[in-house]
Parts: structure tokens; C-alpha cells; sequence
């Protein structure tokens, strides 16, 4: 899974014991601008440096995998946890994201012109 949206809070590597450690942040995601959604990740071990490069207001595309477990508590009740766990981030820049080979779209194209002059079709 992806998202991509703009930092906004990073937080230090947090070591739960000698074994393990986290480094959470959390980005703005627009798909609807109007109503954004903030979505806290996690980058564990290893992965927790590849925040470092990055700075509060980057524009990043995110790559993770959504991580579910159940804990029983002390009175035998369950709890139920999920975790956004990134295990990749590149920065996508407010303006120019790469697109590959495909050339930006900047008008309507000529076929979708309402002109029929040219309207060789049966329909």
C-alpha cells in the first residue's frame, strides 16, 4: 500500500526495550481538501534513520503494510491494534512528481475537442 501527502510531525526514535525500536511521524493526506485526514505511521528498527533526510512540509510517497495483532490484558479481555508500518519513503516535491515516460497533461486533448467537422464516427 501507498499514500502520499506532507509531513507534518516527526518524532524521535522511541526504544521500546534493547530489541526493539520505532520511529512514528504523521502526514497530511488530501484526498479530499477539504476534509484531510492526518494518518500516523511507524518506521521500526532499522528503518527508523530514513526519516532523517526529511523535514516538516515535505511532500513524500510512503510505502507500507498495514499490521493487525490481538493482546489479551490481565483479565482475559482482548485488545485489538493496528499499525501503519512504512517500510519505504521518497519525497515527491510539491510540483514536480515523476511521472515516468508520460508527458504532463496541461490541456484538453484534440480528440476530446467538441469540434465535429472532423467527426468521421457513426454515432
Amino acid at each position: 500500500m501507498n499514500i502520499t501527502g506532507k509531513i507534518i510531525a516527526l518524532f524521535d526514535i522511541h526504544e521500546v526495550n534493547e530489541k526493539f525500536k520505532k520511529r512514528e511521524f504523521v502526514i497530511e493526506y488530501a484526498e479530499n481538501p477539504s476534509y484531510p485526514e492526518v494518518i500516523k505511521l511507524e518506521f521500526i528498527q532499522d528503518k527508523c534513520t530514513l526519516l532523517d533526510p526529511f523535514k516538516l512540509g515535505d511532500q513524500v510517497t510512503v510505502e507500507f503494510n498495514l499490521k493487525g495483532r490481538k493482546w489479551t490484558d490481565r483479565n482475559g479481555k482482548d485488545i485489538y491494534f493496528n499499525t501503519l508500518q512504512a517500510w519505504k519513503i521518497d519525497e515527491t516535491g510539491s510540483a514536480t512528481q515523476d511521472t515516468g515516460n508520460i508527458p504532463a497533461q496541461t490541456e484538453e486533448p484534440e480528440w476530446l475537442s467538441n469540434s465535429q467537422e472532423n467527426d468521421d464516427l457513426p454515432f
